[in-house]
Parts: structure tokens; sequence; C-alpha cells
């Protein structure tokens, strides 16, 4: 097991930037068993069947998240597939900042705009236990795998689906009312960007692109905010590492102060919108 773990991760050298990660996580997940405990037992298993099958998609490229279906967000486990975008931990900053902001006036009414597998939503629901909220996605394929989420995570009774287009006109007015707690993570990738295999051939275009500036679902996303977000409510928009100026201009033009977060990498990652009561 140890040698074939070895090899596994040689192999994986020119696809991955973390090969032996990636090699134990097939592993663990064709014995299925953790990895904690496929590192615990290793020189009493046997390699399994199906491994090297596995380990070829991933040398192609294919993520591991799609390859085990399985990625974890917030600490919690949600089910991935190529119909969403696999949840990445640069995005928790999102759920950290509600969490932060959420502490003396937690939030009761939550939206979640392009909710794809429900990680938002779902990891600010089990945050919030007192909170109900909305995932709202374009893609039948995507509710559905947000639907499973929310019955596996047990947040299935506080969380509701729905298939709306924001691109379509009077979008807003099936959502169901006011919100205290907005969360947005829109296709905000140029055109013109050059992306990783992993993502340029996986994962959803839908989910990613937005034009030549990357900048068209901003531009319908802000101005729709103030028929969603209660007066003293917030909105948490997630946003490429180099469109801050850009998205701070329109969203102060539509009347919010605007705040700007990093991630884990220091690169500008979140903006925090609060209706400015000076404009």
């Amino acid at each position: 097991m140890a040698a074939a773990l070895r090899q596994a991760a040689q192999a994986l050298e020119t696809v991955s930037e973390t090969p032996r990660l990636d090699a134990e996580l097939l592993m663990a997940h064709l014995l299925g068993i953790s990895r904690q405990d496929l590192l615990l037992d290793l020189p009493k298993l046997d390699v399994p069947d199906g491994f090297s099958a596995l380990l070829e998609r991933r040398k192609a490229h294919e993520p591991v998240a799609h390859i085990v279906g399985e990625r974890e967000f917030w600490s919690l486990p949600f089910q991935v597939s190529a119909d969403v975008l696999i949840p990445r931990p640069d995005s928790e900053i999102l759920i950290e900042t509600a969490v932060e902001i959420g502490t003396d006036h937690p939030p009761t009414h939550i939206l979640d705009l392009g909710t794809g597998s429900g990680a938002l939503l779902l990891a600010a629901l089990s945050e919030f236990p007192e909170a109900r909220g909305v995932g709202m996605d374009a893609s039948p394929a995507a509710l559905a795998m947000a639907h499973n989420n929310a019955d596996s995570l047990g947040l299935s009774d506080r969380a509701r689906f729905l298939l709306q287009d924001w691109t379509m006109a009077d979008w807003t007015q099936s959502l169901g009312g006011l919100f205290d707690l907005i969360l947005a993570n829109p296709p905000y990738v140029s055109t013109k960007a050059e992306l990783s295999r992993e993502v340029s051939e996986f994962e959803p275009h839908k989910a990613l692109f937005a034009g030549a500036q990357g900048m068209d679902d901003y531009h319908v996303i802000i101005p729709a905010l103030d028929a969603l977000l209660a007066g003293d409510g917030i909105a948490l928009i997630e946003i490429g590492f180099d469109q801050a100026g850009q998205v701070t201009i329109l969203a102060e033009k539509q009347g919010y102060a605007v705040e700007c977060k990093q991630d884990l990498g220091g690169n500008d990652r979140l903006l925090v919108l609060r209706r400015d009561p000076v404009s």
C-alpha cells in the first residue's frame, strides 16, 4: 500500500500541486474510509481494485472532488459534480464574515444568489439555527445537488431552493420578500482568462464566465439588491482578485457603503455592502 501511494504521488507530480494528498484521498475513497483511517491503518491495507482507473482520471486533470463526489466546505461535507462549482476555501471568508457580523444580530432570512451546491447557504444556516434561507440558481442540476446536500446535512426544513435566472425580467419578485443577509458568489471570470485544465475542462462555464471583463453579473445583481436587501441588512459578494475597484464603484453608485476583505492568500475576495445612510 505504501509503495502504491508513493508511485501514485510520483505519477501525479506534473498534474497536481498536492500529488500525495490526491493519491491518499483517491485511495481512501475507494476503500470507503477516511484519509485519517487510511494513514493509521496503512500497513494493514491492500490496494483495492480500481485504484489505477481513478489515478488515470486524475492524471487527465479531472478534479479529485469530482472523482470522489464530495468536497469539504466550512467543515461540512458537500456532494459535488460537474454541474456545480467545487466549493473553495477562499469562499469561506463569506461565512466567516457573516458569523462575525451576525454575532450581535443574527440573520433570520438568508438569500444565496447562484447557490450551486448550496455550500454558502447551508454553511450559513448551520451557524444561524434560527434562520431560514433561499438558494436561487438557474441550473436544475445544481438545484438537485443543493437539495441533496440540504437533506444530508439535516437542513432541508430551513432551506428552500428556487429555479430562477437573474438575466430574466422581474426575477426578484419570486424570491419572497427582503433578506437581512445576502450571499453571492456569481460568475466573475473574464472570457479572456486562461484557466487550469481542472477548471476549464471540468467545471460549469455558466458559473464561471461573466463577459470580457468578468463584470456582467455584478451589473445585474448589485442594482437588484435594492429590491432584496432589508434596510439594516448586509450583502456579501465574492469578487475576483482584481475586481475590487470596479465592483466598489458600481456598488457606491447604487448607494452602498463598501468594505473589502481579503482571502487566505491575501487577495481581495469579498465586498461587504450596507446601505449608505448618507446616500
